[in-house]
């Protein structure tokens, strides 16, 4: 048996990158996967179809789970068409990288909104559901102890996550729900692609600072995410894991 078989896992976030991988890897552990996103139906729907060409289950539900109506309605969906809730993974996330003197309060407000306030809103929703038994991952970063340049507002968004996770996994640990962290290091996505990193100086530079020697790819990080989501992790609480390919 699939060490997921019959659990049912939200991935926030999940229709691109790193939060793809994360819906597949669990999917392939045998979870029932909702796909979550905000604009990207189609990049969902295409993650939904990967998962069931493999033999998976899954569904995309639209919602941006900053805001706490549609938090709460993405995960009353997942139990009304899966029939419970085991599994929580908070990858949504936005980065923008600023210099002190460029930061604005829309700079501010979208990156704490999405990446802080959002985690909050959808544990919540999902604590009414989650059993003895549950698991929350969060998604942070490994800017956290490495603090680039420029990235004052997101390493603050990540720090914040960090922190949060501390607190629930001791707040929900009387009802058996663990709380962990997964901090990838460099990896390469959609996103870094767009923002021109993927084969710049800049990537050269954070490979040759990373130990393995190459840079990281989302199934890296999915398959972390899908171990803290088991039962082989069920003595695991409050920790983070650094998944940078030996960047600390």
């Amino acid at each position: 048996m699939s060490k997921l078989e019959g659990k049912v896992a939200i991935v926030t976030g999940a229709s691109k990158g790193i939060g793809a991988a994360i819906a597949k890897a669990l999917a392939k552990d045998g979870a029932a996967v909702v796909v979550n996103y905000v604009s990207s139906r189609e990049g969902a729907e295409a993650v939904v179809g990967a998962i069931a060409a493999a033999g998976g289950k899954a569904v995309a539900v639209q919602g941006d789970v900053s805001r706490t109506e549609q938090a709460e309605a993405l995960i009353e969906a997942a139990v009304k068409q899966f029939g419970r809730l085991d599994v929580l993974v908070n990858n949504s996330g936005v980065y923008e990288f600023a210099p002190v003197e460029a930061i604005t309060e829309e700079h501010y407000r979208r990156q704490f909104d999405v990446n802080v306030l959002g985690l909050l809103f959808a544990t919540k929703a999902a604590s009414k559901h989650l059993g003895e038994g549950g698991s929350i991952v969060n998604v942070s970063s490994m800017a956290v102890g490495v603090y680039p340049a420029a990235s004052a507002v997101y390493t603050g968004t990540k720090g914040a996550v960090n922190a949060i996770s501390s607190v629930l996994a001791n707040e929900l640990a009387p009802r058996k729900i663990r709380v962990n962290v997964v901090s990838p290091g460099y990896v390469v996505t959609e996103g870094t692609r767009t923002a021109g990193i993927t084969g710049s100086e800049m990537e050269a530079g954070m490979v040759a600072q990373t130990p393995l020697g190459r840079a990281g790819q989302p199934e890296d990080i999915g398959g972390v995410v899908a171990f803290l989501a088991s039962d082989d992790a069920r003595w695991v609480t409050g920790d983070v894991i650094s998944a940078s390919g030996g960047i600390h």
